[in-house]
């Protein structure tokens, strides 16, 4: 991989890296997240839910494979920077194929020559933590350390207004009708409702119950994205309302949160995010172990469950312990922590939307348009 020439990542502690500088030639802040996926790094950088965040890649190897069009989660990548160990170029893959070109061509810096592996222990200890990848030839340390430390924190920026779609539009063109509700939402969520026969129509994340609980909408469907869910009292507020409505509804990830919220739940940030491909989560009704993709900063805390609510927990993470699912006692309503959706993969939770399905199909509703 051509180098653009030196540059720094330094964290808000006084940590410092060198490495040398690829993608675009400018400096970016953002809030350091490690994700540990052998594979997929076109999905992360595309990846909604990575707004405002500078991404670790613990894989030794990133870009050998190139970019297809086809596998974008997103119009665009999200991510403020990429840091990898060793960036290289795809052997055959076109220009505009390449990692490099992609990140370079919509402003997106990166960093090679790190040690990623020593870095993502050091999060381990110290938990999640502003940083900056300085632009190239930019090595000052002191100076690069002190922009890190007055960066904006995470919990204090609007992520999803950044993200969202602007204008309703419609995917599909038979089945029951469904409304996803766009807080950066992955393209794969709109792929598996359609493949089993759903119209998607998907909306603005600040549209009103009124415009979403419209005749003909059969279910709903509350996406993934970036920040914090205790700055999404719109969101929370349609929700509510939906539940409420007793329309069938799936919260993924983000999602997942806000339903949680809407019944009485409150949320917290982790130490360090669970990001990653190999996640085990248990299904407490079943037993059953899924291996699954994750990308989020915040979880649901048990205890917070109103009892009164009609909720119950799911599933939990094998890993931590943390809420990884909710569903409704009576209502036809589920939620999951995590990617059903996962691009390239694990595969195993795609029976979120196999149950989703079927409660839309299954409950009474209005004529499908």
């Amino acid at each position: 991989m051509p180098s653009r020439g030196p540059a720094l990542l330094c964290l808000e502690d006084g940590t410092a890296f060198g490495g040398h500088s690829f993608g675009a030639p400018i400096a970016a802040l953002g809030d350091l997240v490690v994700n540990t996926s052998a594979t997929g790094y076109q999905e992360i950088c595309t990846d909604p839910s990575y707004a405002g965040q500078l991404v670790v890649m613990t894989a030794p190897l990133i870009g050998n494979h190139g970019t297809i069009v086809g596998d974008d989660q997103s119009h665009r990548p999200w991510l403020r920077g990429l840091i990898v160990a060793h960036a290289t170029r795809a052997a055959g893959a076109a220009h505009g194929c390449q990692l490099v070109d992609v990140l370079g061509a919509r402003g997106v810096p990166a960093i090679c020559g790190v040690d990623t592996r020593a870095l993502a222990r050091r999060l381990r200890r110290t938990g999640s933590q502003r940083a900056i990848i300085t632009a190239p030839g930019e090595l000052d340390q002191t100076s690069a350390i002190q922009q890190a430390r007055r960066s904006p924190r995470w919990e204090d920026q609007d992520f999803v207004g950044q993200v969202s779609v602007e204008r309703m539009s419609e995917v599909g063109s038979a089945g029951p009708t469904v409304a996803v509700i766009d807080m950066g939402m992955k393209a794969g969520i709109v792929t598996g409702l359609v493949a089993r026969g759903m119209r998607c129509r998907i909306v603005p994340h600040s549209a009103s119950a009124s415009e979403v609980l419209q005749p003909g909408i059969a279910g709903v469907v509350l996406s993934p994205g970036p920040g914090d869910p205790a700055r999404l009292a719109g969101p929370v507020a349609l929700a509510a309302a939906v539940i409420a409505a007793g329309r069938p509804l799936l919260g993924i990830c983000l999602g997942h949160q806000i339903v949680a919220r809407a019944a009485g739940a409150q949320t917290q940030r982790l130490a360090f995010g669970h990001h990653g491909a190999n996640h085990p989560v248990q299904d407490l009704d079943t037993g059953r172990v899924l291996m699954t993709a994750q990308n989020h900063e915040v979880e649901v805390v048990a205890a917070s469950l109103p009892p009164g609510s009609g909720f119950v927990v799911s599933q939990r993470d094998l890993n931590d312990g943390s809420v990884e699912g909710l569903r409704h006692l009576t209502r036809p309503v589920e939620t999951v922590q995590y990617h059903p959706e996962g691009s390239p993969g694990p595969w195993d939770a795609g029976d979120v939307f196999d149950r989703f399905e079927a409660r839309v199909r299954a409950h009474p509703q209005l004529e499908h348009p």
